[in-house]
């Protein structure tokens, strides 16, 4: 039995590698061959081969963003996200068994298997990611480049021709203005393919032109990609004429709609909306922001990289668009950073509540919660988590709160401890660092008490 899988997700940072290595971990007790290509932050790796394709007999695609599917075409395929890699790869695994095992079957029920795929597999939710795996790089690399100027000076990317006027219209100028018809576009692309990109860039184009942001942004890529959907349906040409619907009359009728829709009806609305939500959180009381910092901590460690989290970290990122720091961001990053720092730190404090795996597997947790993977605690979540999850909400919390109470802000929305140095990056920095600390160690403490004792 040969099988082939794809792991994708929304960040290309952790889930997708995690999910990879634990198909081939169950693989191998289950004595199946697997080859993993996976699409991460760093595109394609581990290609699969036309070769290999012909040679396979079914392909899991364990995913949460829109990936090509086509060179799949014929072979069984079975369908999941990468939590489903990582918490049942054997059940993936025998699923795709069992389809090769009876292609009949499979072949009776493909249109049906498509019909729910399409239904489970291609909901908002999905396309929102996959707008958002595009477009973070480009936040990251922006945010960090707008730190470095600062670095300088406040004032001194004022001084056009400069290093720092250059790092600043690199950053803010170009990567930062990106931002929006990034997400706009693959958001688009997610739910019409190719065609999607056209009008969802110009509409995201259109959203920052006219202030709506980031909220204008989400609104003009689903607006574009549904717009596709629709027109594709609806108009139909002779088959002569079929090679100017995807260069011609889709892009042309696509754009107009969306632009039109945009400037005259989306814009206005989005953008008082975006205003306000920017007004609301510059004038928040301290009450008021403590609570906020309080509820993205836990958002932040409900699901580690899940929907939840991610929907924290899509806020962060959306209060920076304009290249101003936020208190946000800084919350969120810092409430992120907490749990896999707090399980690392109770695997050094209480060894004996934790194998020898866990406590090697602690190690790299610290190296992941400095560089902001949340991720790194999912391993001990789904082993406890009735105890671990609990723990690593209160701890995230806190950060969470305190970073509001201190009053730090954040000019870039990743990179961990490896951005906190880079001057003006980062306003209340020490106190941002005891943020971290406090809720890093109530993580541990509520671990380690929690957690029962591990007989070796």
């Amino acid at each position: 039995m040969k099988l082939l899988a794809v792991t994708s997700c929304p960040t290309g940072i952790a889930h997708t590698y995690m999910a990879a290595e634990a198909l081939q971990m169950a693989a191998k007790e289950m004595n199946v061959d697997i080859k993993v290509e996976t699409h991460g932050s760093i595109g394609v790796e581990n290609e699969i081969t036309d070769e290999e394709i012909k040679e396979a007999h079914a392909v899991i695609i364990a995913v949460d963003t829109k990936i090509d599917k086509t060179k799949f075409q014929g072979l069984p395929i079975v369908e999941g996200t990468v939590q489903d890699a990582i918490k049942n790869s054997k059940g993936l695994i025998e699923k795709a068994m069992r389809l090769e095992n009876d292609k009949a079957q499979y072949v009776e029920k493909v249109s049906k298997i498509k019909e729910n795929r399409k239904e489970k597999k291609k909901g908002p939710y999905q396309h929102l990611m996959t707008g958002v795996s595009y477009m973070i790089p480009f936040v990251v690399a922006g945010g960090i480049l707008i730190a470095l100027s600062f670095a300088f000076g406040i004032h001194a990317a004022e001084n056009e021709g400069s290093l720092p006027w250059a790092l600043s219209l690199i950053g803010g100028g170009s990567a930062f203005a990106l931002m929006i018809p990034i997400l706009s576009g693959f958001i688009a692309y997610s739910i019409a393919d190719r065609p999607g990109l056209v009008p969802g860039m110009i509409g995201g184009m259109l959203s920052a032109e006219i202030g709506a942001g980031f909220l204008g942004g989400l609104i003009a890529g689903f607006l574009a990609g549904y717009t596709i959907v629709l027109l594709k349906k609806w108009i139909k040409l002779p088959k002569t004429m079929e090679g100017l619907m995807p260069v011609l009359v889709l892009p042309l009728l696509s754009s107009s709609i969306v632009g039109l829709l945009m400037i005259y009806i989306v814009g206005r609305p989005a953008a008082t909306i975006n205003v306000g939500l920017f007004n609301w959180l510059e004038n928040l009381q301290e009450g008021s922001a403590i609570a906020l910092g309080l509820v993205l901590g836990l958002m932040m460690a409900f699901d580690m990289g899940g929907p939840v989290n991610k929907a924290a970290y899509a806020f962060g990122v959306s209060t920076i668009a304009a290249g101003q720091s936020s208190s946000v961001m800084a919350a969120v990053m810092a409430a992120g950073m907490t749990p896999p720092l707090g399980i690392g730190i109770a695997t050094l404090m209480t060894k004996n509540k934790f194998t020898k795996e866990e406590r090697e597997a602690g190690k790299a947790a610290l190296v992941l919660g400095i560089s902001f993977i949340t991720e790194g605690a999912i391993p001990f979540a789904a082993a406890d988590p009735l105890r671990v999850i609990p723990s690593l909400m209160a701890g995230s919390a806190v950060t969470g709160a305190l970073t509001m109470l201190f009053k730090v802000k954040l000019a870039v929305p990743h990179g961990g401890i490896f951005v906190l140095p880079i001057p003006n990056a980062v306003e209340g920095f020490l106190p941002y660092v005891i943020s971290i600390a406090i809720g890093a160690l109530v993580t541990a403490l509520l671990v380690a008490a929690l957690k029962k004792t591990k007989m070796e």
